[in-house]
């Protein structure tokens, strides 16, 4: 049966029915609805949920790399370039 028939039927039914029942299946149509509408935020938010998730264990997992030994050799190293070298500085230290 397709959306369209299912209205159709659905409507021929409500008019045969008593006002204070047509007025209870709008009712629950309407509550139908919010419940529905509350499912796709409450899946938008738990979408939102994981990508803070994976940003926070991407940056902790960078975190990680950096704190660890990966870049020890750097610490040795000359510096390449002083505040001389610069040729325009755009923020005072």
């Amino acid at each position: 049966m397709t959306k369209q028939a299912i209205i159709e039927h659905t409507i021929e039914v409500i008019n045969q029915l008593p006002e204070d029942k047509a007025v209870e299946i709008a009712e629950f149509a309407d509550l139908l609805i919010k419940v529905a509408n509350r499912e796709d935020k409450a899946i938008e938010r738990m979408k939102r949920i994981r990508e803070l998730k994976e940003e926070l264990t991407f940056d902790s997992d960078v975190q990680s790399l950096a704190s660890g030994q990966s870049f020890d050799f750097l610490k040795d190293e000359e510096d390449l370039y002083t505040i001389a070298d610069l040729k325009e500085v755009y923020a005072k230290r």
